[in-house]
C-alpha cells in the first residue's frame, strides 16, 4: 500500500475558485514526487490540502489517504497529531515562517513538547540533535532567526518538520531565493534525509530543473489538474505536453547557443479557476493548439512506459516523441530572435567578446559608462568588534549598452557593491565615476545621478505600495524630479516601453490586480520614466515563474537594443547570466575573483570557486562539488586567498604539486582589473595550462 495516496481530490475555495480538479497521485515510502507549475496552477493548494491547512469555508472533495487513513474524514484531534508525527510541510519563507522573539531552539522544541509529551530539558535536547542531523552547530538553538543566514533558517525550518518524526515530508519551494551553492546544500540535506530516513518526498517548485535532479517522478499541475506525469529526468527533457515544454524551455543551459540572448517566455497567464476556460484549459495559450481543443477536454493518457499526458497530441507523441509538433516560429524577428511575453520582438544574440574588445567593439572604444575604482565599503563590527569589509577592493567597468552579470552567493557583497554604485552607501576608499565624472556624494548632485541610474529591485510586490494606481507607481519619479513635461504622456511611454500596452488600461488598475510579471514590468515602467543610462537590476526574475521570467530576461534585452541602455544585473543565477548577460563578474567575500566574457567564464572557468558554482547547477554533468558552509565573515578574513578555506584544489593537494600552495595561504591574488579580458584572481590558475580546469576540482 502507498504511504500517500490521493484520489479524485477536488478543492473550492470560498469565492468559487476551483483551485484543483480532480487529482490523483500516490507516493511509496522512501519516494520523492516533485509538483511543477506557474502560481496559480494549484500546487500550493494540493500541498495545503495534503494536511487540511485550507482556510474555512473551502471545499475538499475525494479521498487523502496517508498510511491507509483519510485525512479529510479525521477528527481534529488526530489532524493535528498527523500534521507532526504523520506529515510534516516545510514552507517556502523561512523568515516569514519563524517567530522572530523567539529562539530556534524553542521553536524547534515546541512541538516535541506538544505531541511527545517530552520534558523541557529532553526537547532541548533534541532540538540541538535536530539542528547536528541538517548541518548546524546545536549552539545555533540559542541564535534568533535573523541572526542566521537565508540558508541556515532552511534548514531550522527542515529540522523543525523533522522534530516529531513524520514519514511525509512536504517541501513547499524550498530554495526560491536561494543561491546555488546554499540550494545544493539544501537538496543535497532533503535527499539524504528521505534516503537514510526511508521518509517520502513531495517537493513543489516552478523550477523543473531542480525537481528533475532532486525527484523520482514529476508531475506538472495546470489550472488545477495534473497535465503531465511520469519519470522526472525524462518529463524535464522530453516533455509530452507543451505546458511542460514550455516551463523546462524557460531555463537555459549553460553552454547552449541556442539561449544565448533568446530567453524563453509563455505569453499569457494562468487562467483564473473561478472561470476556467472549456476544453483544454491550456488552450488559450498553447502554440499547437487544435481548433478541437477549445471544445475536447483532455484527460491523462498513457504517454510511454510509466508516463500520462493530457494532450490531443499525446497518442502520436507515445509512439515516437518527436510527433509532438514544435510551434512555428515567428515571421517577423530575425535570425535567432524572438519576442518577449508581450509578442514583441527582441533582438538576436550579439556579438561575442574577442581581440578587438568586449562585445566587438573596436579597442578604441569610448570610456566606460560606469566605473569603481579600488572600491572598499566597510561596517563598523558589532560591539567593537573588527570592521566587516563587505567590498574589499574593487574595479569594475559598465560600457554603454551593456548588461553585465554580478554572481556569487549569498553574503559575498554582490547588494552591498551595486547600493554604492548607486550612491546609497558611500565608499569607505576608492571612487566611483559615471560619464567620466566622479560621483558628488551632495544630495543635489545625487538626485541628478539618479536620474540616469535607476535601481529595479527583487521583489515587485514589496517594490508597489499597494495603495497606488499603476500611474502613481510609475508618476512618481517624474513627481520628485518635478518633471516640467506631459506626465500622462511620459508614464503611457513608460509603461508601453515596459512592454503594458494599451498603457491606458493599466493606469487605475493596483498592484493586486496584476500578475507577477506585469507587477515587475510595472517596476521597469518607474524606472524608464526618467530615461535613465543605466539600470542596476538586483535579483530581477528571483521571485517569478519560469514562463514570466523568460519575458523580464527579453524585456530587458529589447531596452538595450532601443535605448542603448546600460544595466548591472546582480544575481545569483548562472543561467540569467547565460541568457542576457554579455558580461560576468564573480564575486567572492568582497572581491571580484573572475570576469571577462559570459561564453568564457561559464564555458570554460578558471577560478575554483567559479567552476565549484557551476558544478552544483541542475543538470549540470559530472559530480557537484559542493563547498561547505557559507562564505566566511567579512570581519575575519584571513591571510592569502580569500577563498583558499574552502577550495578544492588546495585541498586536492593539487595546488601544492603545482608549487603554488604556500602562496594560496600567504598572498592573496592581485585585484582584477575592470575591463573586459578574461581574469581570474586565483594563483593555481594563473600557473595552470590545462584545457578544462573544471576537472581538477571533481
Amino acid at each position: 500500500m502507498s504511504l500517500l495516496d490521493v484520489r479524485n481530490l477536488e478543492v473550492t475555495y470560498a469565492d468559487g475558485s476551483a483551485a484543483v480538479r480532480g487529482v490523483d497521485v500516490s507516493l511509496e515510502a522512501g519516494g520523492k514526487l516533485g509538483i511543477a507549475g506557474e502560481s496559480g496552477c494549484g500546487k500550493s493548494t494540493l500541498a495545503l490540502a495534503l494536511l487540511r491547512l485550507l482556510p474555512a469555508g473551502t471545499r475538499v472533495g475525494g479521498e487523502i489517504l496517508l498510511d491507509g487513513e483519510d485525512v479529510l474524514a479525521m477528527k481534529w484531534g488526530r489532524v493535528r497529531a498527523v500534521r507532526w508525527a504523520g506529515a510534516s510541510i516545510v514552507f517556502q519563507g523561512a523568515m516569514h515562517s519563524l517567530n522572530a522573539v523567539h529562539r530556534v531552539g524553542d521553536q524547534i522544541a515546541e512541538p516535541i513538547l506538544l505531541h511527545r509529551k517530552a520534558t523541557a530539558a529532553g526537547a532541548r535536547t533534541r532540538a540541538g540533535e535536530l539542528l547536528e542531523q541538517v548541518g548546524l552547530p546545536a549552539a545555533h538553538a540559542r541564535a534568533y532567526p535573523h541572526e542566521l543566514s537565508g540558508g541556515q533558517r532552511q534548514r531550522v525550518m527542515i529540522a523543525m518538520a523533522l522534530a516529531c518524526d513524520p514519514r511525509l515530508i512536504i517541501a513547499d519551494e524550498p530554495t526560491t531565493a536561494l543561491d546555488v551553492m546554499i540550494q545544493a546544500q539544501i537538496l543535497r540535506l532533503i535527499a539524504g534525509l528521505v534516503t537514510e530516513q526511508d521518509l517520502a518526498l513531495v517537493m513543489i517548485s516552478h523550477d523543473l530543473s531542480v525537481l528533475a535532479d532532486t525527484c523520482d517522478r514529476l508531475a506538472v499541475m495546470y489550472a488545477g489538474r495534473i497535465v503531465e506525469e511520469g519519470p522526472a529526468r525524462q518529463v524535464f527533457d522530453d516533455s509530452r505536453h507543451p505546458y511542460g515544454k514550455a516551463l523546462s524551455g524557460a531555463f537555459p543551459r549553460i553552454g547552449d547557443p541556442a539561449s544565448r540572448f533568446a530567453p524563453r517566455g509563455l505569453p499569457g497567464d494562468p487562467p483564473d479557476p473561478a472561470a476556467v476556460p472549456t476544453g483544454c484549459a491550456f488552450h488559450p495559450r498553447c502554440p499547437v493548439a487544435l481548433e478541437s481543443c477549445s471544445v475536447d477536454d483532455q484527460r491523462l493518457r498513457e504517454a510511454g512506459a510509466g508516463r500520462r499526458a493530457a494532450c490531443v497530441h499525446v497518442p502520436e507523441a507515445a509512439a515516437s516523441p518527436s510527433a509532438v509538433p514544435e510551434p512555428e516560429a515567428s515571421p517577423h524577428p530575425g535570425p535567432g530572435a524572438g519576442t518577449d511575453g508581450a509578442g514583441i520582438p527582441v533582438p538576436g544574440p550579439a556579438p561575442s567578446s574577442d581581440a578587438t574588445g568586449a562585445l566587438g567593439k573596436p579597442a578604441s572604444a569610448p570610456p566606460p559608462l560606469l566605473s569603481a575604482e579600488g572600491l572598499h565599503v566597510s561596517f563598523p563590527g558589532r560591539h567593537g568588534g573588527d570592521t566587516a569589509r563587505a567590498v574589499d577592493g574593487v574595479d569594475l567597468d559598465l560600457r554603454a549598452g551593456e548588461i553585465v552579470a554580478l554572481v556569487g552567493e549569498s553574503g559575498c557583497g554582490k547588494t552591498t557593491l551595486a547600493r554604492s554604485l548607486l550612491g546609497l552607501l558611500p565608499p569607505t576608499a576608492g571612487r566611483v565615476t559615471f560619464d567620466g565624472r566622479p560621483l558628488d556624494y551632495s544630495s543635489g548632485a545625487l538626485r541628478t545621478y539618479r536620474k540616469r541610474v535607476q535601481l529595479v529591485l527583487q521583489d515587485p510586490s514589496g517594490s508597489l505600495n499597494p495603495r497606488h494606481t499603476v500611474y502613481d507607481a510609475v508618476a512618481e519619479g517624474l513627481r520628485i524630479h518635478r518633471y516640467g513635461g506631459d506626465e500622462r504622456a511620459a508614464v503611457a511611454e513608460a509603461l508601453s516601453r515596459a512592454g503594458l500596452r494599451p498603457a491606458e488600461r493599466f493606469f487605475q488598475r493596483y498592484p493586486h490586480e496584476l500578475s507577477g510579471g506585469q507587477r515587475q514590468r510595472v517596476v521597469i515602467a518607474g524606472a524608464l520614466v526618467l530615461e535613465p543610462k543605466l539600470l542596476v537590476a538586483d535579483e530581477p526574475v528571483a521571485s517569478l515563474d519560469a514562463s514570466v521570467r523568460g519575458e523580464i530576461l527579453a524585456l530587458l534585452l529589447r531596452l538595450r537594443d532601443e535605448l542603448d541602455l546600460s544595466a548591472l544585473v546582480v544575481t545569483h543565477d548562472l543561467g540569467l547570466a547565460w541568457n542576457i548577460a554579455d558580461r560576468v563578474a564573480v564575486m567572492y567575500l568582497g572581491r571580484i575573483v573572475e570576469t571577462g566574457s559570459v561564453e568564457q567564464v561559464l564555458s570554460a572557468p578558471r577560478h575554483p570557486y567559479t567552476q565549484a558554482l557551476l558544478s552544483v547547477l541542475p543538470d549540470a554533468p559530472g559530480e557537484p562539488v559542493v563547498l561547505a558552509g557559507e562564505p566566511p565573515d567579512p570581519s575575519r578574513i584571513s591571510a592569502g586567498c580569500r577563498f583558499h578555506a574552502r577550495c578544492p584544489v588546495l585541498a586536492s593537494g593539487e595546488a601544492e604539486r603545482a608549487g603554488v600552495a604556500d602562496a594560496c595561504l600567504t598572498r592573496d591574488p592581485e585585484i582584477l582589473g575592470g575591463g573586459g579580458e578574461e581574469q581570474a584572481a586565483c594563483h593555481y590558475a594563473a600557473t595552470s595550462s590545462t584545457s578544462n580546469p573544471s576537472e581538477l576540482i571533481r
